[in-house]
């Protein structure tokens, strides 16, 4: 099972790299996480040069896209040919979007009769677009989740590796990144998270 996510030029290095380090930490289970990119390089917004791992046409045949997050967002959104190379279908992959990368699936018409989450700065451009924003972290609907803050990249993360390999494989990588003597704490809460933001986790 192969994840994309889709970084762009002024990406926030938090929301790609955390959700790309905690799915590829289930390789030796068949899930494995590539930077997907627009170009062979992008930059960060704090000047982060990073080589892509996967061009943006990876997105078709991906069973999972995760849309990051930047401060170019809205010129992404803005770009009809840019925004033409995202071909997904929430039928068969599971898509996310991290902060403002909410942005980009309302732009693609997936956001229609949901609520998404939000960073509190992208907020109104999203509801701008006729999106209710909740004041939560994450929030899940079939095969389509959002996440709010650069922090709930984990969530994006857990929701992934849960749908994919299931609530154990999640366990196992939360707790083997939560901080020392947080462990129980950290686990529990990212699946406390990923289970009230979804309804139930399937």
């Amino acid at each position: 099972m192969q994840v994309a996510v889709v970084t762009f030029d002024g990406f926030n290095e938090l929301d790609s790299f955390i959700a790309s380090a905690l799915i590829n930490r289930c390789r030796a289970d068949g899930l494995e996480a590539f930077v997907t990119t627009p170009t062979p390089v992008v930059t960060s917004m704090n000047g982060v040069e990073v080589t892509g791992q996967r061009p943006m046409e990876f997105v078709t045949e991906a069973e999972v896209v995760l849309i990051g997050s930047g401060v170019r967002a809205r010129d992404v959104v803005a770009d009809d040919r840019l925004v033409s190379r995202l071909r997904l279908d929430p039928s068969r992959q599971l898509i996310g979007a991290q902060c403002s990368g909410a942005l980009v699936l309302a732009r693609l018409g997936l956001l229609e009769g949901m609520p998404a989450c939000t960073d509190n700065k992208t907020r109104p451009f999203v509801e701008a677009r006729g999106v209710t924003v909740p004041d939560a972290p994450f929030h899940a609907e079939g095969n389509i989740a959002t996440a709010g803050g650069c922090l709930a990249s984990q969530y994006l993360a857990t929701w992934v590796i849960t749908r994919t390999l299931g609530e154990a494989a999640a366990r196992d990588v939360l707790d083997y990144v939560a901080p020392v003597g947080e462990n129980r704490e950290t686990v529990d809460r990212a699946l406390r998270a990923v289970q009230t933001g979804a309804g139930a986790v399937r």
